[in-house]
């Protein structure tokens, strides 16, 4: 950290000491902490009226002005756009963080923005700042849905209160949908790119089990990268994700079996939990612990192992033959329908049939939606006629959806042609299939 980018701004006004505690705390995001600071000037200068900062959820957008602004001690107020639902209490947060609980008082009930620059003007006009202060707010998009002058006036805020003030737009949206029809000033951009999976690799390494050597946590957190980078960027979630599973990583070390250098032995005792825990990326449905609990009795009581929670929940004879069919329909294309499901479709030339350069498996490429009259066509097919279309039949889809083991693609008011997509493992599936003797693989294009 010693021959931080940031440190060697040698910006005048900011002791050594405090860059070196800021660069400590912002890993893998000297670069923007220093073009940040380089725009704000020195502590007496003014400072530019208006920047935007956007990027990617959990990009360390709000950290990084956070300390920048704690840590060297300048005057700011924080505001979030999903606590202040109205321009009053964006004003009355404002005012109470520089000039306290008297300015707040001075505002009438319902201020406008002319009271808020009235009361601000007055205010600063007693206590003088020595250095600029600063105005952070976070969601602004959430702006867009208040009065359609103030993102305007937020944006020249400097010039109409009169003082050495900027105002810190923080948000995950590019400013371009942000642009009032009615013309504003434009702000200074700054975006945050997203991590790399080397700056997330350091970055989740820092946070090592006091327990553990750094190189064995770091050595964990490669492997747990590995299986979650493809679908989640987020570092907030994947420091969720590896305090969730570490325990389990460790489990054989702590029990004798395994020492922190078999890292193949202690990838293989893993590899089901992040499999399973792949299934619950971004959810929230229960606590961690609880979520703990319940991986320990499927585990120990089902004979299913491995499967997701929904493996347990019984559904009718005729569901689970729906949910085979929207399976097919998800995962072979619409060509092969004639090939697997006509009992009298002819001959069907094999060069024809496959194409010469499919390289890539449809289970690799995921679920792709389809109409709700290809589904039937499959499921009446799959139950050999056994069934006549009936109301129940649909109510059953339906029954599907809500337990979010079909998802509907289409919009809720497109009654004519619905899509779904198959929203279930192959494991899962596998085990469904098993329950009502159909082969499904003799069904899949993929096992061909």
């Amino acid at each position: 950290m010693s021959s931080s980018w940031l440190q060697q701004q040698r910006h005048p006004g900011y002791e050594e000491e405090s860059l070196r505690r800021v660069a400590e705390q912002l890993p893998c995001r000297e670069p923007q902490a220093g073009m940040l600071l380089s725009l704000m000037g020195e502590p007496k200068h003014f400072s530019l009226p208006c920047i935007f900062i956007y990027g990617h959820r959990a990009s360390g957008k709000s950290h990084v002005v956070n300390v920048l602004l704690k840590e060297l001690e300048m005057p700011h107020a924080t505001v979030s756009g999903a606590e202040c639902i109205s321009a009053t209490l964006l004003f009355q947060q404002v005012l109470l963080s520089f000039f306290g609980e008297d300015a707040v008082g001075a505002l009438p009930r319902s201020p406008s923005l002319s009271d808020f620059v009235r009361v601000y003007k007055q205010r600063c006009s007693r206590a003088t700042a020595e250095q600029t202060r600063y105005i952070v707010l976070e969601k602004a998009e959430l702006l867009r849905d208040m009065d359609a002058n103030l993102l305007s006036a937020l944006a020249r805020l400097q010039e109409l209160v009169e003082d050495n003030v900027s105002v810190l737009l923080l948000s995950e949206l590019v400013w371009d949908t942000f642009r009032p029809n009615t013309g504003c000033l434009e702000p200074l951009l700054l975006h945050f790119p997203e991590y790399t999976k080397a700056e997330l690799h350091q970055i989740l390494s820092r946070d090592s089990h006091p327990t553990y050597s750094a190189d064995f946590y770091a050595s964990y957190i490669h492997i747990l990268l590995g299986v979650f980078y493809a679908v989640c960027r987020d570092l907030r979630e994947l420091r969720h994700l590896a305090a969730l599973n570490f325990t389990k990583f460790c489990e054989p070390v702590g029990e004798g079996k395994a020492t922190e250098s078999d890292t193949h032995k202690l990838w293989r005792h893993v590899e089901p939990h992040l499999k399973k825990a792949m299934q619950t990326v971004y959810l929230r449905e229960v606590s961690s612990l609880e979520w703990e609990k319940m991986q320990e009795v499927e585990m120990e009581a089902s004979p299913l192992r491995g499967l997701s929670a929904h493996s347990h929940v019984e559904l009718p004879f005729y569901s689970k033959f729906l949910l085979i069919a929207a399976y097919l329909a998800s995962y072979n294309p619409a060509r092969t329908d004639k090939r697997f499901f006509v009992k009298h479709h002819g001959k069907i030339k094999k060069t024809n049939f496959l194409k010469k350069n499919e390289k890539t498996s449809n289970h690799l490429l995921g679920p792709k939606p389809f109409p709700l009259d290809r589904m039937l066509a499959i499921f009446y097919s799959v139950v050999d006629s056994r069934v006549a279309p009936t109301a129940s039949i649909f109510s059953q889809i339906s029954s599907l959806v809500t337990l979010q083991l079909l998802t509907q693609v289409s919009h809720a008011d497109q009654l004519d042609a619905p899509k779904y997509k198959c929203a279930v493992s192959m494991d899962f599936i596998c085990a469904i299939s098993r329950t009502v003797n159909f082969d499904i693989i003799k069904y899949l294009y993929d096992f061909l």
